[in-house]
């Protein structure tokens, strides 16, 4: 008769499947927080930023012109995550001269905690109709990049 008892008796049920409950809401809760105090949750968060960015080259003289870089929109970058590197083009001497810059070093009264935003544009004078340059995205750490936008004149 006890033995019929003990098999229909549910009473201790429910306070276990609260405590397994609990328990595994204190240990996922644990992994989240051990996750952000570690540092891990820092790299979610070096995602490269979405902006739009516009390149209009003007030829002025022997295949010579000015290339305007200009944020057309999106996020705010700070100045010195954005780097334009690639070619001037137009060989002078053995190899063409090479950029490979901030945007606050080409920019005058910009720092690199200045932020480049939508409407800011910067010119790169005598870049050569074989000239490429490619607008990248660098993170401080410097162990993450993007290219946002890239530009080949017409005669590369």
């Amino acid at each position: 008769m006890k033995l019929k008892q003990l098999l229909n008796d549910d009473d201790a049920v429910s306070p276990v499947i609260g405590v397994i409950l609990m328990v595994a809401i204190t240990v996922i809760l644990a992994a989240v927080i051990a996750t952000f105090v570690l540092g891990l949750g820092d790299q979610v968060s070096n995602t490269s930023p979405q902006a739009s960015f516009s390149f209009e080259w003007e030829v002025e003289a022997n295949d010579y012109g000015t290339l305007t870089v200009t944020h057309d929109g999106g996020e705010t970058i700070q100045a010195q995550n954005l780097y334009m590197r690639g070619s001037v083009g137009g060989n002078v001497g053995p190899s063409p001269d090479s950029l490979d810059q901030t945007w606050d070093a080409y920019k005058s009264g910009v720092s690199g905690t200045s932020e480049v935003q939508a409407g800011m544009s910067i010119d790169f004078e005598q870049i050569g109709s074989d000239g490429e340059v490619s607008l990248v995205w660098q993170n401080s750490a410097g162990d993450s990049s993007s290219t946002l936008k890239k530009w080949a004149g017409p005669d590369a």
